[in-house]
């Protein structure tokens, strides 16, 4: 996915700040992962179940991270703990 672009957003600006040093770390790893090739192993990329177009990542065992393409934009809407991240609001 060369010359992807990553777009943040206020949610996701606000957990990633939450996280502890070791997790900011490993998302930024992640981040970097998804952007050369989303379909690396390590990040167990798939949809989020009930949505056409969000998807989540897996960032550690119980870290995961959502985020949607739009075009060449991949656009960070959350990040924190499995079950927290993926419930719905």
């Amino acid at each position: 996915m060369s010359g992807v672009r990553v777009a943040r957003t206020q949610r996701f600006k606000r957990a990633y700040r939450k996280l502890s040093p070791e997790n900011r770390k490993r998302a930024r790893k992640a981040i970097r992962q998804l952007v050369e090739n989303p379909r690396h192993p390590a990040l167990r990329v798939k949809r989020v179940k009930g949505t056409r177009g969000i998807w989540e990542a897996r960032v550690t065992r119980s870290c995961r991270l959502t985020f949607e393409m739009q075009g060449r934009i991949c656009v960070l809407r959350n990040i924190g703990e499995h079950d927290e991240v993926l419930r719905k609001r």
